[in-house]
């Protein structure tokens, strides 16, 4: 089985998430992808953070497609680290192939992510273009690091059963919703 594991905040989530990981599916061919909804992010101020309960309920109702499930598992493991929590996850569910799902947008900090090497020689990683961030991915600190791993877009159907490092650059249709840009409307 191939399973994308797509982590966010989702602060909150909208049309442009379900936009990648319905992209994700159909160009990666996952059998499910599952939608991890953090309790918070060690990067990010916590103090506009909705609760997580909020979050993923408004989650179930973006992701519409049955393939896609809603968790919210690190809440439980006391964790917000992903390098952690891929850890875990790969411990519980050995003879699954899992691809680490994010979107392009994700690639200018990603090198401040704690262990993030340690991320990328986990799991393959599938990075989905997102506006503004189409050229990120070319000059992120990732990217350099690991251009000997990338892989055409074209062999994205292969990523799940590669073995990490390995990762592709997704194009295609391209949401202009920010969860930043939501927010700030909404205290306007």
């Amino acid at each position: 089985m191939a399973v994308g594991l797509f982590g966010g905040s989702f602060n909150p989530p909208h049309e442009g998430h379900a936009l990648v990981a319905e992209t994700a599916l159909r160009r990666l061919g996952l059998d499910q992808l599952w939608w991890m909804v953090t309790p918070g992010n060690p990067l990010k101020d916590r103090n506009h953070l909705a609760p997580l309960a909020e979050r993923i309920a408004e989650s179930e109702k973006i992701a519409e497609n049955p393939r896609i499930k809603v968790t919210a598992f690190e809440q439980a493991l006391g964790q917000s680290y992903t390098a952690r929590t891929l850890e875990f996850v790969r411990a519980r569910n050995r003879g699954v192939c899992f691809v680490w799902v994010m979107g392009a947008d994700n690639l200018k900090s990603f090198h401040r992510w704690q262990d993030w090497r340690l991320i990328v020689r986990t799991f393959p990683i599938a990075v989905v273009d997102r506006p503004g961030s189409t050229l990120a991915y070319l000059s992120s600190p990732m990217a350099r690091a690991f251009s000997h791993a990338r892989i055409d877009e074209d062999d994205a159907l292969t990523l799940a059963r590669r073995r990490a490092p390995a990762w592709t650059f997704i194009h295609g249709p391209r949401s202009p919703l920010s969860s930043t840009a939501l927010r700030s409307a909404k205290s306007d």
